[in-house]
């Protein structure tokens, strides 16, 4: 999954950024996942529940986002990289740490 300060033009699109705020809004703010409050800079992550690479039909279509917390976030991508039989990347903390080095 593409992160939404990547390179890629649509994730700064009008479009984009008006369907990104029907997402957070509709969600309260709150991870679908875990339900905590994702309104602090840097929190709110919109993500395609179907991929873009895969269904570029419902890139804009609000059914498919989902407001997600940076940690959920991170962890649907690793389960989606697991699934496809590739090495997870190393989890990094919010401490800055990788696991088990705490």
């Amino acid at each position: 999954m593409a992160m939404q300060g990547s390179a890629n033009p649509f994730y700064r699109s009008k479009a984009w950024l008006k369907v990104r705020a029907q997402a957070l809004k509709r969600d309260s703010y709150c991870c679908a996942i875990c339900g905590i409050s994702i309104r602090g800079k840097g929190q709110s992550r919109v993500d395609h529940i179907l991929p873009v690479r895969t269904h570029p039909a419902l890139a804009l279509e609000l059914t498919n986002l989902q407001s997600l917390c940076p940690g959920c976030d991170n962890r649907k991508s690793i389960d989606e990289r697991n699934r496809k039989g590739q090495a997870p990347r190393e989890q990094i903390g919010l401490d800055g740490l990788p696991d088990g080095w705490r």
